[in-house]
């Protein structure tokens, strides 16, 4: 019997090819990081930044930090497509300020909490003081 192998897998040229409209070669230096199924992924990146850009981008990394630099890379350009002014900065103010208006609910409510608790602990005294009061008459 015939050990069984995996499909042979065709594969088309990858998203930054296809949207370039140019042929994938082996030697793409996009292909590991744009496959053909995340064309979207290069739309993005390359309306802001440009395929050479990423290109010459990704030259001067070492081959180990590429892929969080294109991941890096589309996160920016979409932050930047939808706040053109801010971009990054803009999301991450936004994200200080959601960081501080919790922190500041979190003081409040902690002490809203520790009143709580202060006022369970009177009630406890009072309790305690008229029980031991009225238990020995």
């Amino acid at each position: 019997m015939p050990s069984p192998s995996l499909p042979t897998v065709v594969q088309g040229p990858c998203a930054a090819c296809k949207v370039l409209r140019r042929r994938c070669t082996d030697t793409c230096s996009l292909a590991p990081y744009f496959p053909p199924s995340e064309q979207l992924k290069f739309v993005i990146a390359h309306k802001v930044f440009g395929a050479s850009n990423i290109v010459k981008a990704l030259q001067e990394l070492p081959e180990s930090k590429r892929a969080d630099a294109v991941s890096s890379m589309v996160y920016e350009a979409n932050v930047r497509i939808h706040d053109p002014v801010y971009g990054c900065a803009g999301a991450i103010s936004k994200l200080q300020k959601q960081l501080n208006d919790l922190q500041a609910e979190l003081a409040v409510t902690q002490a809203e909490l520790l009143i709580m608790q202060c006022q369970q602990q009177q009630q406890n005294d009072i309790a305690s003081f008229y029980d031991r009061d009225l238990g020995s008459d």
